[in-house]
């Protein structure tokens, strides 16, 4: 399976709860396995219909694919090309869907396509529509792309709420982006929406799901359970085999539907459960931030999204202060760690100098790279920018030892997800759980098409009244700065923190003023940390944006320690471990005190 770059078990003595509820309670109308975005949707609308669900992730939640996207909420217009009308469809629906429901964290975004030709491309086009191969690279020129933005408007117009595209002329296209190439013909802009914190909206998604088990009430401790690193170890007489990746423990767990949302490892954990299956052929994409205002400043606010000279279609996205560049689409090898390569960092500078010939960008520039696995189809000949980007169920039955594996002594069914992306995954969590439903022969009784995710309930509308939240909760300690950075890291959900910090004595640490004692402990309370790099990667994005150092690893260690129950062993070793994952998967080189 290669390796799992969060595996390595605590020195701590503190028993986890969230994996403590599944060993006290050891079965469940289903399991879910697997923690990413799509699993977690799964568990949530699960939860929502007072179904018994449990789930178990066998890393930290969204570590895997879910956290490696290009930050990209979007109908995927190219997906127009490959035939795929149905997934643009619902991926523009849930696009705009997803701005209503969840507002804190998707966000409008305005992207421009730079134009180079006319014409080229239209002899080409129906060959990779016929036969999704690339053949000789040949660019999209202003006809076909023209031809796709009107196409998409017809998708994604949403009520006539999302403006349609607009096309440039080169002059007012340099007018717009200036550093543009000078032999730029046209320019495209249309709307999609970026996710600035997809690993936040996962855990707002999972703690939806907790919080709606909990209120069901049908058994002690709620009907929806979920435990990070939890890993399958296999199949037994008694059920699924778990395991506890930071003690050891082991135990049983029946279910009577198991759901493997495992992305790219479904085979591997088909195969883990003794059954075989060639659903997969995943594929690597990798990406990299950098800390560059000179190219921050070209882009303008805006994605620059675009076909580079081999036929991949690419981005350079501003975030914040930074700009994140992407993204590869190569063959992935399941028993090697995804990482991105020198030669992608090459050919990420070549696809900056392909747009903005005039910028200069080096390794120096680099804060951050992450790379992740699509779990994409099996797809033999078909080349990987082709492989379709939908998803489907696959139903199996576990037969032999394991029918009596779950709680009735009967065959537990086993649904395997096949595909799924980030934009779909509320539509693709409610068509498994219907799924689900069937074979509990229950009803749904809950939609969420319209059920605000987290901290999106209530999250203000317009830029004043999230200055007028701002200051509704300033107070001693919690400056304008401090509020706003808890609005955007938490939404609404943000007032649970402020009780919190306001419950006791607070204190800033000194190597950010983003984080407080308070809210550490807070973290480690309430959102299943389990490793220190949790914390720089998942819970907040001080990894991301390259501003992890040794005195900021060191104080972080220092401030868990408590409510994590790490002694000194134990803090020191969480310290070289965030030091080894975010060097050997990050490019992020970070000396500390304990070295």
């Amino acid at each position: 399976m290669g390796h799992n770059r969060n595996s390595g078990q605590s020195v701590g003595t503190q028993r986890r709860g969230s994996a403590a509820a599944l060993q006290e309670r050891p079965s469940a109308q289903v399991l879910i396995i697997g923690g990413g975005i799509n699993g977690v949707g799964t568990f949530r609308d699960l939860a929502l219909q007072g179904v018994d669900v449990a789930l178990v992730e066998r890393g930290d939640y969204c570590q895997g694919a879910s956290g490696a996207s290009s930050h990209m909420i979007h109908g995927g217009i190219r997906y127009l090309e490959n035939g795929e009308f149905r997934l643009v469809k619902e991926s523009v629906v849930e696009r705009n869907r997803l701005l209503r429901i969840a507002p804190h964290y998707v966000k409008p975004l305005q992207t421009t396509i730079p134009i180079f030709s006319t014409f080229s491309g239209i002899l080409a086009a129906p060959v990779r529509f016929l036969t999704h191969k690339q053949g000789k690279p040949k660019e999209r020129g202003a006809f076909l792309i023209k031809l796709g933005l009107t196409m998409y408007d017809f998708f994604s117009r949403d009520g006539g709420t999302v403006p349609r595209h607009q096309f440039l002329g080169r002059d007012k296209a340099l007018a717009e982006l200036p550093r543009l190439r000078q032999d730029i013909k046209y320019s495209a802009t249309y709307f999609d929406a970026s996710v600035h914190n997809p690993e936040r909206l996962t855990l707002d998604v999972l703690q939806d799901g907790e919080k709606a088990g909990l209120s069901s009430g049908k058994q002690q401790g709620g009907t929806a359970r979920a435990s990070n690193y939890v890993s399958l170890a296999g199949m037994g007489p008694h059920g699924a085999r778990l395991r506890d990746e930071l003690s050891g423990e082991e135990f049983d767990f029946q279910a009577d539907v198991i759901v493997n949302t495992t992305g790219a490892w479904v085979d591997l954990t088909n195969q883990a459960m003794g059954a075989a299956s060639r659903f997969m052929g995943g594929t690597k994409g990798s990406h990299i931030v950098l800390d560059h205002p000179e190219l921050l400043e070209a882009c303008n606010g805006r994605e620059i999204f675009f076909e580079h000279t081999d036929g991949r279609i690419v981005l350079i996205y501003p975030m914040g202060d930074r700009v994140l560049v992407g993204t590869t689409d190569v063959d992935a090898d399941m028993g090697e760690d995804a990482v991105c390569t020198d030669a992608e960092v090459d050919y990420f500078f070549d696809l900056v100098g392909h747009v903005f010939p005039t910028i200069s960008v080096n390794r120096d520039h680099i804060v951050y790279s992450f790379s992740g696995v699509r779990p994409l189809p099996r797809h033999d000949e078909t080349q990987p920018g082709f492989v379709s980007r939908d998803y489907r169920i696959e139903r199996s039955v576990r037969t032999g030892d394991a029918a009596v594996a779950t709680p009735g002594g009967k065959a537990a069914v086993v649904l395997s997800l096949v595909g799924g992306k980030w934009t779909t995954f509320r539509a693709l969590a409610e068509h498994m759980t219907n799924d689900v439903l069937r074979e509990l022969g229950l009803a749904r009784k809950v939609s969420t098409a319209k059920l605000p995710i987290g901290g999106g309930a209530g999250y203000p509308a317009t830029a004043e009244g999230e200055q007028e939240w701002i200051k509704k909760h300033m107070g001693p300690g919690l400056d304008a700065g401090r509020v706003e950075g808890l609005l955007t890291r938490y939404g609404t959900r943000a007032e649970d923190v402020i009780a919190y910090l306001k419950a006791g004595n607070d204190a800033s640490l000194r190597s950010t003023r983003e984080l407080s004692v308070r809210e550490l402990e807070f973290m480690a309370q309430n959102e299943q940390v389990g490793h220190l790099v949790d914390v720089l990667i998942r819970r907040t994005s001080l990894a991301f944006r390259g501003l992890v150092t040794g005195e900021l690893l060191n104080e972080l260690a220092a401030v868990l320690a408590g409510p994590m129950g790490w002694d000194e062993a134990a803090r020191q070793s969480e310290v070289r471990h965030a030091q080894e994952v975010l060097q050997r998967y990050h490019r992020v080189n970070v000396h500390s005190l304990v070295d």
